[in-house]
């Protein structure tokens, strides 16, 4: 028996989510409208009872169980290989989408931009508060949050709730499965602007998010930047494959030496100013043999994005704040806290 062409297909990558991952699915039942939806969730070998869950609650799921922990690039690169919808939404497993949220974008996509990377204004579900209507970039793929009002182009929109029209996700090729996790969502807004597409957020309804839920941190806390170990290391050397991979040639060769020193830097000013040597070599040391170790992968996805090329340079750079970022929030609140 045959059955029609889903318009999205909901793709939620877990890994012990069991206590909230309820809220994600019930906040994804709960969207109206005349689409037609799936819903597939891929379980990143939990040790929780997350499937129980969904096997008992939420019987339309179509489940995906992986028998390792292979990391959220991975888990869903598998769902969007199984999944039949035209566009689609990664969502997170802590995420909960906002009343009409999925109508909105669909109506967006359906009058004249089907084409276009598309997010959603991000709000915490610790008390509502808005985070970010998507980033701008510094050089060096820090993201900067917008908060301003009105459907907008960005630099990126968070992964936690992205829409992604399927020939977008075909041209990228996906996300690096070497990536694991983090800055996965900068890789593929910026491949896509590479290649001509557009990313923009929209002016609403939203979805709240616990905001460093599943890898700790990323956040603010009482005025200061909180973040782990683990999150800061996999943001620094995924954005460095991105720069690899995504900027043009005259502005690599200016930029990445600089994004180098300055990682240097920063290595010697956390060290100096009381982090211990274990969590600094953690974060930066891995670096340099990480790409080498990946260098035939990322220089492959290089040579395809650079082949299907369209924007010119100060098109891609058209969301870039050249003011380095974390010299900016360490002005404003001081070191981060390395947990």
């Amino acid at each position: 028996m045959s059955h029609p062409t889903p318009d999205i297909s909901i793709c939620i990558a877990n890994y012990n989510g069991e206590t909230y991952l309820s809220v994600c699915l019930d906040s994804v039942y709960a969207q109206q409208g005349s689409f037609r939806l799936e819903v597939l969730l891929h379980d990143d070998a939990s040790t929780d009872a997350s499937l129980t869950l969904v096997r008992s609650h939420y019987p339309d799921v179509r489940i995906i169980e992986s028998a390792t922990n292979v990391g959220f690039c991975i888990s869903n690169n598998r769902m969007v290989e199984a999944a039949r919808g035209r566009y689609l939404l990664l969502l997170n497993n802590d995420a909960k989408l906002r009343p009409d949220s999925l109508r909105t974008l669909l109506a967006y996509a359906e009058s004249g931009h089907s084409d276009d990377v598309l997010g959603l204004p991000q709000h915490t579900l610790a008390n509502g508060a808005l985070v970010d209507r998507g980033y701008c970039t510094d050089p060096f793929l820090n993201p900067i949050p917008i908060l301003s009002d009105g459907t907008h182009e960005v630099g990126v929109a968070t992964g936690a709730c992205l829409w992604i029209p399927r020939p977008v996700w075909n041209a990228v090729g996906g996300f690096p499965p070497w990536f694991e996790s983090v800055a996965e969502d900068i890789f593929l807004c910026m491949a896509a602007r590479l290649l001509g597409y557009r990313v923009a957020v929209l002016d609403g309804p939203g979805f709240d998010h616990w905001i460093g839920k599943n890898l700790g941190g990323g956040k603010v806390v009482a005025q200061r930047l909180s973040t782990t170990v683990r999150r800061r290391a996999l943001s620094e050397r995924n954005k460095t494959a991105v720069i690899l991979m995504c900027y043009p040639a005259p502005a690599l060769f200016l930029l990445l030496p600089l994004h180098a020193l300055f990682l240097a830097l920063e290595a010697l000013f956390l060290r100096l100013s009381g982090d211990g040597r274990d969590k600094v070599a953690r974060i930066y040391a891995p670096i340099p043999g990480w790409l080498w170790q990946n260098r035939a992968a990322w220089r492959a996805w290089r040579a395809r994005l650079m082949q299907q090329r369209i924007a010119r340079s100060h098109v891609f750079f058209a969301q870039t704040s050249w003011l380095p970022h974390k010299l900016r929030m360490l002005l404003r609140h001081g070191k981060p806290e390395l947990r």
